[in-house]
C-alpha cells in the first residue's frame, strides 16, 4: 500500500491544470502525465488495450472471457487552478503531514479526482497480477478536460456508441462516504448518486449609454443589473421532493433516533415540515430540493470615472431533476422583469436520467462499499455538481456516481479551493473498494 501512496504523490505533482479556452492550456503536465501512467502500472499497461481520444484523454479496454454488457469505471485527471498563495502546504508538493490514522497527503487532485483515478489503476493493477479476467469487458475512460467543457467524455461516450457499445454499470466520482449530515443517523452513510443536476451558465446584460460618471443617468447599467440581480435572488425556485430525495430520506430514516425515525419513515404525512426542514438545515440540503442559482462573475466599467457602457452577470444555475433548461430560462426571465436586461444561456445541460436502486449493477456497488467501509448506510441521491458521467447517460441506463472516500465537511469544503487534502486512510480503503469491485466485474 505504500506503493500505491507513492504512486498517488507522483501523479498529485504534476500540474494538469485545465483552463476554459484549450488555447491556454499548458499540454506539457498532460503528456508527462500520460507518459508516466505505463511505468507506475506495467501489469495493466501489458493487458489493457489504451487509446487517446480527444487529444488527451484515456480509453482503456481490458477485454473480458465471454460476450456481454461491459462496465465503464472513470475519473478524470485535470485540475482546477490553483498556485501557492493561501495553501498550507503547495498544491502540488503532494506532501505528506501527520501520522498514523491523522496523516494527510496535500495537494490539488487528491479528492478531485486523482484519488479515485489511482485507486482504480490500483485495482486493476493487483487483478492483472492476480491473474484475473472480468466477465465481460471492462473499460477505463480518463477524462483530460472535466473541470472545464468534459470534451474529452463526451468524444470517448461519441467512440463507443458508433461501435454499438451499451454499458451495463458506469462508475464515476460524485458522493462519498459522510457523517453528521442527516439529523437523528449517526452512523456513517455512503451516498451514491443516481442522477446530476442539470447545468448552464447564463449571462445577464445590460447595454446602455456611457458617459462621464459626474453625471450619471438614474438607472445606470450596472445599477439596472445590480436591480436584476437582486430581483433574482429573492425569487427562489420553487422547492420540492424529486423521487430520489424520498428515497433516501426513507432509507436514512429507517436508521435515525427518537422521534425523527418517525417523521422521516412517514414522509406522506411529514413531507411539508420536511421541505422546510432542508430549507433550513444547510446550504447542501436545501440546494437537493430546488434548482439553484449564484451570481459568480461580475463585469462593468473599464474607469472608475466612467459609465459603464455594457454590465454583465454570469450566473452558475444548476437545474433540479424534474425540472428543464427552459423552465428555468423562464423563471429568471420572469424573476429579473426587465426587458432590457438580456439573457443567453451558454453550455445547458438537462438533468441526468435516474439510474435504478435496483438490480446487479446496484448491488454489486453496495456490496462493494459495505465490505470496504462496514456499517456504512448506502442511499441514492442526487449529485449537485456536474460529472463526466453525464455523457454516458446517452448509452447506458447504469450509472452512478461516488467516490470511495471518507470525507469530513471541512474536507469536502476544501474542493475546488485551498489546502484540498486527504487523509492517508481513506485513500487506501478507496483502493480497497476498487480492487473489491473489479473482482466482481
Amino acid at each position: 500500500m505504500d506503493r500505491a501512496l507513492e504512486h498517488l504523490r507522483t501523479l498529485v505533482g504534476i500540474p494538469t491544470i485545465s483552463r476554459l479556452d484549450p488555447a491556454d492550456t499548458d499540454w506539457k503536465p498532460f503528456d508527462e502525465f500520460v507518459a508516466k501512467l505505463p511505468q507506475l502500472y506495467p501489469a495493466l499497461h501489458a493487458a489493457l488495450e489504451r487509446e487517446m481520444v480527444s487529444g488527451h484523454s484515456m480509453l482503456y479496454r481490458w477485454k473480458g472471457r465471454t460476450d456481454g454488457p461491459p462496465s465503464v469505471l472513470m475519473a478524470h485527471y485535470d485540475v482546477v487552478s490553483a498556485t501557492n498563495a493561501g495553501w498550507t502546504h503547495p498544491p502540488f508538493a503532494a506532501e505528506l503531514v501527520g501520522e498514523g490514522d491523522e496523516q494527510l497527503v496535500w495537494g490539488r487532485g487528491t479528492l478531485d479526482d486523482k484519488g479515485s483515478l489511482v485507486a482504480v489503476l490500483e485495482g486493476v493493477e493487483a487483478a492483472v497480477v492476480a491473474g484475473r479476467v472480468p466477465e465481460h469487458d471492462l473499460y477505463l475512460s480518463f477524462g483530460h478536460d472535466e473541470e472545464t467543457l468534459g470534451s474529452g467524455a463526451s468524444a470517448i461516450v461519441d467512440l463507443l456508441e458508433s461501435r454499438g457499445i451499451h454499458p451495463g454499470f458506469v462508475l464515476d466520482e460524485g458522493g462519498a462516504v459522510v457523517e453528521g449530515i442527516f439529523p437523528g443517523v449517526t452512523d456513517p452513510i455512503a451516498v451514491v448518486g443516481v442522477s446530476e443536476k442539470g447545468i448552464l451558465t447564463l449571462t445577464l446584460t445590460v447595454d446602455q449609454d456611457g458617459g462621464h460618471a459626474s453625471t450619471p443617468p438614474k438607472l445606470s447599467a450596472t445599477a439596472r443589473l445590480a436591480r436584476a440581480i437582486t430581483r433574482l435572488n429573492s425569487t427562489p425556485f420553487r422547492s420540492t421532493f424529486t423521487p430520489v430525495n424520498l428515497e433516501m430520506i426513507r432509507t436514512l430514516g429507517a436508521h435515525a433516533t427518537g422521534p425523527l425515525r418517525w417523521i422521516f419513515t412517514h414522509v406522506g404525512f411529514t413531507r411539508p415540515l420536511l421541505l422546510v426542514l432542508f430549507g433550513r438545515l444547510s446550504d447542501e440540503t436545501r440546494a437537493m430540493v430546488r434548482t439553484t442559482q449564484a451570481v459568480t462573475m461580475l463585469e462593468g466599467s473599464q474607469a472608475a470615472n466612467a459609465l459603464a457602457e455594457r454590465a454583465v452577470a454570469t450566473v452558475n444555475i444548476r437545474v433540479a431533476v424534474g425540472s428543464t433548461v427552459a423552465a428555468t430560462v423562464e423563471h429568471v426571465r420572469k424573476a429579473i422583469h426587465d426587458p432590457l436586461v438580456r439573457l443567453e444561456v451558454l453550455q445547458p445541460n438537462e438533468p441526468s436520467p435516474v439510474s435504478p436502486t435496483t438490480g446487479l449493477a446496484w448491488q454489486r456497488l453496495s456490496a462493494a462499499i459495505v465490505a470496504s467501509y462496514p456499517g456504512t448506510i448506502v442511499t441514492p441521491y442526487v449529485m449537485l455538481a456536474a460529472s463526466d458521467s453525464r455523457h454516458f447517460a446517452r448509452i447506458s441506463d447504469d450509472v452512478y456516481r461516488f467516490s470511495p472516500f471518507e470525507m469530513s465537511k471541512e474536507e469536502r469544503g476544501t474542493l475546488h479551493a485551498m489546502n484540498e487534502r486527504m487523509h492517508v486512510s481513506t485513500f487506501l480503503r478507496g483502493v480497497d473498494f476498487y480492487t473489491r469491485l473489479v473482482r466482481e466485474l
